[in-house]
């Protein structure tokens, strides 16, 4: 039986009409909403480093065209000083989208590349969920609490090419209703520190405190395999708490199971078959 199609699979013009009620949707959420999103920003940098990490811009993955990381390179730079310097005070909650804003044309964004339907796409404003995959990444090594995050589900789409972090710890954005946010429900003041270089998207999270804890995020029982025909990429990503007084771990959370499909030529690879 075959499936049917959603009202925005219909043609371009049900998608954009379904876009801009989703867009509609999440404005009048956050309106009614009683949570306090951030404003202020500091040129200096707060006191404690809690994390930092470097993104390289300009990545082979698979066959995308390079043209595609040329035009990431500029939306990265015309985004980065939106979110840099912003501070997340007690009880605020960081939206990315609420600090990014649109990413059109009009406002310089090109075309990057986008994930559709589980396979690469083009899209304007591309390839910014690296910047995301970057803030997500630092945040896990926080006391922050991630409270939206969506994945590229389901889909390993690139070989891997100096793989720095677990696989399934990216996230998935779309203005403004596919967004990346976290609540600061501790007693320190956070800051986001982001900026590009050109070759790559740096960042850092700083305190106004030390944490008293620190975190340790890996993946295990790593593997691919067949089932019915289909590669699948598997492994179990945790994170770890330690008491940074003790060095002891005091716990460990699983923060993704992976059981993603494979898109690419999976001749290379060692997988295990069922």
């Amino acid at each position: 039986m075959r499936k049917r199609k959603l009202f925005c699979e219909l043609s371009p013009w049900a998608y954009r009409i379904s876009r801009k009620k989703c867009i509609a949707a999440r404005k009048i959420k956050d309106f009614l909403s009683s949570a306090k999103f951030p404003h202020a920003k500091s040129t200096s940098p707060l006191p404690v480093l809690i994390y930092s990490h470097n993104s390289l811009i300009r990545r082979k993955l698979g066959n995308v065209d390079m043209d595609l990381q040329e035009n990431k390179a500029v939306n990265l730079s015309i985004a980065a000083p939106k979110v840099n310097g912003i501070l997340i005070r007690p009880g605020e909650t960081f939206s990315f989208w609420k600090l990014v804003g649109t990413d059109s044309l009009k406002k310089g964004y090109k075309e990057g590349l986008t994930i559709s339907n589980g396979a690469p796409s083009r899209g304007i404003g591309g390839g910014l969920c690296q910047f995301t995959n970057l803030i997500h990444w630092m945040v896990l090594h926080s006391g922050l609490d991630i409270i939206e995050h969506h994945h590229h589900d389901g889909f390993d789409l690139f070989p891997d090419f100096n793989r720095q972090i677990p696989f399934g710890t990216g996230t998935s954005i779309v203005y403004n209703y596919l967004d990346y946010r976290f609540l600061n429900d501790t007693g320190r003041t956070y800051q986001i520190v982001v900026w590009s270089d050109g070759e790559y998207l740096r960042g850092e999270i700083r305190a106004d405190k030390p944490q008293d804890k620190s975190y340790h995020i890996h993946a295990e029982n790593e593997f691919f395999s067949e089932e019915n025909g289909i590669v699948y990429r598997n492994g179990i990503v945790y994170r770890d708490t330690i008491d940074k007084r003790t060095g002891e771990r005091i716990a460990s959370e699983i923060i993704r199971r992976n059981h993603a499909r494979v898109m690419y030529d999976t001749s290379h690879l060692e997988i295990k078959r069922y």
